[in-house]
């Protein structure tokens, strides 16, 4: 029979089994004397773990008599400032910078701040700023045009002459007779200009780009892809394109005030202009290959891209713009009581556009398509009438309207 083991009795009164620790009276405690105060989550309350982040102790509060009346009567000490940063950590339990209390009284429920979603943007290197727009022009020889202008002076001089002395008109009618079609002629190229431009390519065969040669001017039409630098338009803030317009239209009637040098009478003239093109790839739609098209970095670009109508302001409806209004004032525009309208154009991701330059081959199995050197001539166009004519840079086309359905890329 085994002997019985004793029992003792701890500090707290509670009684275990087992003989007491002779030692365990003259073991210091493990924990620190002082009091631990709870900060509530509070970073520059929490000692160490502040000091981290570079927060300072807290200030020290006075010490309090141990006295009932602490609250009040003689002996009551004031309370230290209360700080209206403190409170519990953030719900992802990450310490941000900042104390919590700045940050939640500047945040707004609802709508962004609309005046600084429409500031200009800004654009590096990479991205092409097409200020002055599509570069069309004839290019006829001078020997040529100088011998129709003597041709047509000594014409006039001599029927003039013959008018007077002889009283036959015959060779000044011949002369009038060669003038009014060339004359006619030069205003037709000038008025459909840009509609022959627009057939020429429509007619160009389509390559593929498998097959096109190093040095090639082609062809492609496919579907876009962004590339490093993805493009947002001015106002209605379409994400993702590769090209993007916003230009800005001005009514003049007979008596107001020209937008630009070529503003006319009765017509609407252009008063800002914000057009941008990057660098993006398009995909073949015959062979599947793709191509990156190298319109950003300053490249040389002529863009064919139907805008759509966004805003018309008149004198009626111009207060129930505000988006117009602040769009204006962003860039210092001034909103008069004057006939406006705001058109946005743009190339967005998934969309279908036809490119036309020369094709540059690499090592690395990388297919480009760059600006020509010299400007392509489109050739004399019998049946219409039209001179050739000759276009600077990089083409691009787009038939598809803004607003249109876009293929998920």
């Amino acid at each position: 029979m085994g002997t019985r083991t004793g029992s003792h009795q701890l500090s707290n009164g509670l009684m275990v089994s087992g003989r007491s620790d002779p030692h365990l009276k003259d073991r210091q405690p493990t924990m620190a004397s002082r009091v631990v105060i709870y900060t509530g989550g509070d970073v520059k309350k929490s000692g160490d773990l502040g000091r981290m982040y570079g927060i300072g102790d807290p200030p020290k509060l006075p010490t309090r008599h141990p006295s009932g009346s602490s609250r009040s009567g003689p002996n009551s000490v004031p309370l230290g400032p209360k700080h209206s940063n403190s409170g519990p950590i953030q719900p992802t339990g990450l310490i941000t910078s900042g104390p919590q209390g700045v940050s939640n009284s500047n945040r707004r429920s609802g709508q962004l701040d609309t005046t600084s979603s429409f500031k200009k943007a800004i654009y590096g290197s990479a991205v092409t700023s097409i200020k002055e727009g599509v570069k069309l022009g004839f290019r006829v020889p001078r020997a040529a045009i100088w011998a129709f202008l003597v041709v047509v002076v000594m014409g006039i001089v001599v029927g003039a002459f013959l008018m007077a002395a002889v009283k036959k008109a015959v060779i000044l009618v011949a002369t009038v007779a060669l003038l009014v079609p060339a004359v006619v002629m030069v205003v037709w190229n000038c008025v459909y200009m840009k509609c022959g431009v627009l057939g020429f390519v429509k007619k160009y065969d389509d390559t593929q780009l498998k097959d096109a040669v190093d040095g090639q001017y082609i062809k492609v039409t496919g579907v876009v892809t962004c590339g490093s630098i993805p493009l947002e338009t001015s106002f209605q803030r379409v994400p993702r394109c590769a090209y993007v317009s916003t230009e800005l239209f001005e009514y003049r009637g007979c008596g107001g005030k020209p937008a630009n040098d070529k503003h006319r009478f009765f017509s609407w003239g252009c008063i800002h202009s914000e057009t941008y093109v990057a660098d993006f790839y398009i995909s073949d739609f015959q062979s599947g290959s793709r191509a990156l098209v190298k319109s950003g970095h300053g490249a040389k670009v002529a863009p064919f891209v139907k805008p759509a109508v966004v805003v018309d302001v008149t004198k009626d409806n111009k207060e129930s713009s505000p988006n117009f209004l602040r769009w204006l004032s962003s860039r210092g525009l001034s909103g008069d009581d004057r006939l406006m309208r705001l058109q946005e154009g743009y190339i967005k991701e998934g969309s279908t556009v036809s490119v036309m330059g020369v094709v540059q081959r690499h090592d690395n199995n990388v297919v480009m398509i760059v600006p020509p050197t010299e400007p392509v001539s489109t050739g004399c166009r019998w049946l219409c009438c039209l001179l050739p004519t000759f276009i600077e840079g990089l083409i691009l086309t787009s038939d598809q309207s803004p607003s249109g359905d876009v293929i998920p890329v």
